[in-house]
């Protein structure tokens, strides 16, 4: 979507996320190009590789080795950032419908369930999603590079890439699914704050670090709802301050509009993205690509204003919420922070925990070199891309939240996954063959 992103800094610098794996971890690998040494060009080689082995690398993945003669490598440790950037005890806010990973039956939840005997309750647990996800890549990628992507170059009609440990690959294509963590969003009011007072929720894996401690959860989203809840339940002292009127939650089980059996089935798609008859739109990338960008924009803010799961409701019980309160500044105080807010009041903390969201702006992937960020179109961030994912650099793609702004909101979920994976693969075997 078109929305103009406040000047805020993510978590880190621009060029702190040095590779990528499941989602561009955090951390420069000390590779022979950073160290300054020269190195020979290796003779490994394929026709796709895959940078990024969370759902949309895996889905795509899937669907690319089913083209006969496809050379392909997959990169980067399967589903790492969902194992080790967010929090234990988080649960899934799509529902058991919308979280497979690709359309293929063969690889769905329940496929997973009946071939490993592992039930999955709904909601989706983290912990059942990462083993589920490392499921699907035994069967789609077994043989797949755990080394990180440290960067990447244009080369003639194709790419090379160098590894973490200074090998290079060449490939003729190449895929970006190397997710959403290098767009974690640090609102401006805490730049001078040092790390062990402000951090983004995605920079936790376990909140039982924060008991004891009196927490200052800023945002109105899933992120921050089960932040909260977690926070108490590990012992911590939690708030949760909301710069908007209100918080929405998402009621699936409850809402009238969700007990009307074929009504309810025409007007929400399976992924519920988006209130009633824009979830169905949205569920349709096809659909929204083929709106005047005014609406799809309308639609997209729609669809991805905060809110929170139902079943987050008694797990907020004894929780402070505090609406309309947005933060004016932030100091630190007696060896903790104090936050002034809009109210003109002010208050106490020992931590800010910033579950404040994601902005996309592709040019935090530190492993695109400037040049080759230079020559990729690009919209708020985003890039601009072709019905077959393809960016403005022939054979460079992008699948995931990039791709929102072409393809919708819808791609910043799972869900997404169905309708990105035969579409890819379907272009870059196009392309191959008219080559």
């Amino acid at each position: 979507m078109e929305t103009r992103y406040p000047a805020e800094r993510p978590v880190g610098t621009a060029r702190d996320h040095g590779h990528a794996g499941d989602a561009g971890r955090s951390g420069r690998p000390a590779s022979a190009r950073s160290r300054g040494d020269i190195h020979a060009v290796s003779n490994a080689q394929c026709d796709v590789a895959i940078v990024g082995a969370g759902p949309y690398g895996l889905a795509c993945a899937a669907h690319l080795r089913a083209a006969n003669g496809l050379a392909l490598k997959v990169f980067g440790q399967p589903m790492s950032s969902w194992d080790e950037q967010m929090p234990k005890g988080m649960l899934l806010r799509s529902p058991y419908v919308a979280s497979n990973i690709g359309p293929d039956p063969a690889l769905s939840l329940d496929a997973y369930q009946a071939a490993t005997r592992d039930q999955v309750s709904k909601p989706v647990p983290l912990d059942k999603f990462v083993a589920y996800g490392r499921w699907v890549q035994e069967q789609v990628a077994p043989d797949l590079d755990s080394r990180f992507v440290g960067h990447i170059e244009k080369n003639g009609s194709g790419f090379t890439l160098e590894l973490e440990d200074g090998q290079v690959v060449r490939a003729g294509r190449v895929v970006v699914a190397a997710g959403i963590v290098p767009f974690a969003r640090r609102p401006p009011e805490f730049r001078e704050l040092p790390d062990e007072l402000a951090s983004h929720a995605a920079e936790h894996r376990d909140l039982s670090v924060f008991a004891g401690k009196r927490v200052a959860v800023i945002g109105g989203g899933q992120s921050a709802l089960e932040s909260a809840a977690l926070l108490r339940e590990n012992g911590a002292d939690p708030e949760v301050l909301v710069r908007h009127e209100r918080i929405y939650f998402l009621r699936r089980a409850k809402g009238i509009l969700h007990r009307l059996g074929p009504v309810t089935r025409l007007i929400f798609a399976p992924a519920e993205v988006g209130p009633a008859g824009i979830s169905r739109l949205v569920s349709t990338p096809p659909a929204y690509r083929s709106m005047p960008r005014k609406i799809q924009d309308r639609f997209a803010v729609r669809s991805l204003r905060p809110a929170g799961a139902a079943w987050l409701v008694p797990r907020l019980e004894g929780v402070p919420i505090d609406v309309e309160r947005g933060v004016v500044l932030a100091r630190e105080a007696d060896g903790g922070v104090e936050l002034t807010l809009t109210d003109g009041s002010r208050r106490a903390y020992d931590h800010v925990l910033l579950a404040t969201g994601y902005s996309v702006d592709i040019a935090n992937y530190g492993f695109l070199p400037e040049r080759l960020l230079q020559s990729i179109a690009r919209v708020n961030g985003h890039p601009r891309l072709t019905r077959g994912f393809e960016s403005s650099v022939p054979g460079l793609y992008f699948v995931g939240a990039p791709s929102a702004w072409s393809y919708g909101p819808l791609m910043r979920f799972v869900a997404g996954t169905e309708f990105t994976a035969p579409v890819l693969a379907n272009a870059i075997v196009g392309a191959r063959g008219h080559r």
